[in-house]
């Protein structure tokens, strides 16, 4: 009887201290069992596909996913709004759909890449290698290695006694390793992991992972890449699970924070720009004043979460992308501030 497949990878001692810091904060984590914060569930449900699909290229901002959500008409690219529309839809079957199924993993792949791609829910049919610019930094399995390869793999994941984090981690990781599609591997890897993770707690589901992967872009194929050099998933592991802590640490507590309430290290340092300036300030000059150079990073990393716990207000709200829009503390801002001090 032939052995069962066995993914390459090492538990570290960063690994083990991830998984004790993540689970402590989920713990604690109450914001998206509450009720009253259907509202801040929504608006990660909108990060995580506007994240997910902006890894891949897609132009489209956050306001214009919730247009489409909403029903109302979006100037921009077709296949972007395909591809939001898509995301949509998986999302909504996302708790149909269970993790060892091969069946429901060609499905999600169906419903991803409906219209984009001739073989949606079908693994690819030639050899595919992954780009970086005009380099070929991965040449995947050849396709006819692939069925199996992905048998093997689903195979593994059901049967590993393993912790979910590193489950889902090794997964993901492999997945993208096989290629299994001609297209669309990136965010199938994606959803899968949060899938998986979801089985196990289920407040990850509604997290942003994929926007804080985004904001980590270069990072995220740096793992992937170095995972691969090594035949050893754990610098991929790690990442991710780096990047899982720093989401939840995101989201804890309520989405209102009171003083004392725990908020990133990230929103502590905008707070504090903020009160020390104490009048409104332009986008690109508090992010000046905080010498950060990626504007992305500093979007999803300082401002979004200080927005989403309203710590943090616009003063033209009504026109979130004018030029002259400028950021401000609320009263509920200024009063955690002042404390932080």
């Amino acid at each position: 009887m032939a052995e069962s497949y066995q993914p390459p990878f090492t538990i570290t001692s960063a690994i083990i201290r991830l998984i004790s810091d993540i689970s402590e904060q989920l713990g604690r984590l109450s914001v998206l069992s509450d009720q009253n914060n259907l509202r801040l569930r929504r608006i990660n449900r909108i990060r995580t596909i506007q994240g997910s699909l902006a890894i891949e290229g897609n132009t489209l901002s956050e306001a214009q996913i919730t247009a489409i959500l909403e029903g109302k008409r979006v100037i921009a690219p077709p296949k972007d709004i395909l591809e939001a529309r898509n995301a949509i839809k998986a999302y909504d079957q996302f708790e149909t759909w269970q993790p060892c199924n091969e069946k429901h993993l060609l499905q999600a792949h169906q419903v991803l890449m409906a219209s984009l791609l001739d073989d949606a829910g079908r693994y690819r049919k030639g050899n595919v290698g992954v780009m970086n610019g005009e380099a070929v930094v991965h040449m995947a399995p050849p396709a006819n290695r692939v069925k199996k390869l992905m048998g093997d793999l689903l195979n593994w994941l059901a049967a590993s006694d393993q912790h979910p984090l590193i489950t889902s981690s090794v997964f993901h990781y492999e997945f993208e390793f096989i290629h299994p599609f001609a297209d669309g591997n990136g965010r199938m890897g994606r959803l899968w992991q949060t899938l998986i993770l979801s089985q196990w707690h289920p407040l990850l589901a509604q997290l942003p992972v994929e926007s804080m992967i985004h904001a980590q872009q270069s990072e995220y194929y740096q793992a992937l890449n170095l995972s691969t050099l090594k035949t050893d998933s754990a610098p991929f592991i790690e990442f991710m699970l780096g990047v899982i802590l720093e989401t939840v640490d995101s989201n804890a507590g309520s989405n209102t924070p009171q003083v004392g309430q725990q908020v990133t290290p990230q929103v502590e340092t905008l707070l504090k720009a903020l009160f020390s300036v104490d009048q409104p300030i332009a986008r690109n000059e508090l992010q000046a004043l905080l010498s950060l150079k990626d504007r992305e990073s500093f979007r999803e990393r300082y401002l979004k979460p200080a927005l989403a716990f309203g710590l943090v207000e616009m003063t033209l709200p009504d026109k979130p992308n004018s030029r002259l829009q400028q950021y401000r503390l609320t009263q509920q801002g200024r009063t955690l501030a002042d404390a932080l001090r």
